[in-house]
């Protein structure tokens, strides 16, 4: 069972319990995939809900980014299984945005769903939460007027932290593209905020 692991594992008790259930998974244990479907369903879903505009097509590229891990087990390398996941996710997220092209009328109907966003604050007064809402409206309109290759590249890097090479390696690309990517989507992001600027400079009277 003490298999060669990197270092790192044994330091951090989760990628050594992930490390730990997905060995047990390639050596057929279905409850031990399903252990890490459980630890990484809803940090895969807010992931990919952020780059595919319809919440039943993220809820599909998240099953199939499991199906494909389940199938490429043996496919991983080490490192980090939850950035293996993260970039299966991904992939399967664009992959299915190339072939639906349709735009719906709420781009990100996810932020309507309470179980998805995090508990408010003692701040959440009525007026702060009518901005932050219309914040929110005005922003995720914006990302999904721009191409899903440039949404998807400042989701990651603005949103979810990941620096350049990062991207380059879950998306596939090289680090020019992504540079490129997330230049000119910030761009295309500034010219559709451009008439709501003032919503995002202060809480507003």
């Amino acid at each position: 069972m003490e298999d060669a692991r990197p270092s790192e594992a044994i330091d951090d008790p989760v990628q050594r319990r992930d490390l730990i259930l997905l060995e047990q998974a390639r050596d057929g244990s279905l409850d031990a995939f399903n252990g890490l479907v459980e630890c990484y369903q809803d940090h895969l879903f807010a992931l990919v809900a952020r780059m595919v505009p319809d919440r039943d097509q993220a809820a599909d590229a998240v099953q199939e980014a499991f199906f494909s891990a389940y199938r490429n087990l043996r496919a991983f390398r080490g490192g980090s299984v939850r950035s293996w996941l993260s970039r299966i996710a991904i992939n399967a997220a664009m992959d299915q945005q190339r072939l639906k092209k349709r735009r719906p009328s709420q781009p990100y109907p996810e932020l309507e769903d309470d179980s998805w966003q995090p508990p408010a604050g003692v701040e959440a007064d009525p007026l702060h939460t009518a901005i932050q809402g219309e914040r929110s409206r005005v922003l995720n309109a914006a990302l999904a007027a721009i191409t899903p290759d440039q949404r998807t590249a400042i989701v990651l890097f603005d949103v979810e932290g990941y620096d350049y090479a990062e991207i380059a390696d879950l998306t596939g690309v090289s680090l020019g593209t992504v540079k490129s990517r997330i230049h000119r989507g910030r761009l295309a992001l500034r010219g559709r905020l451009e008439d709501s600027i003032a919503l995002f400079r202060g809480e507003g009277d």
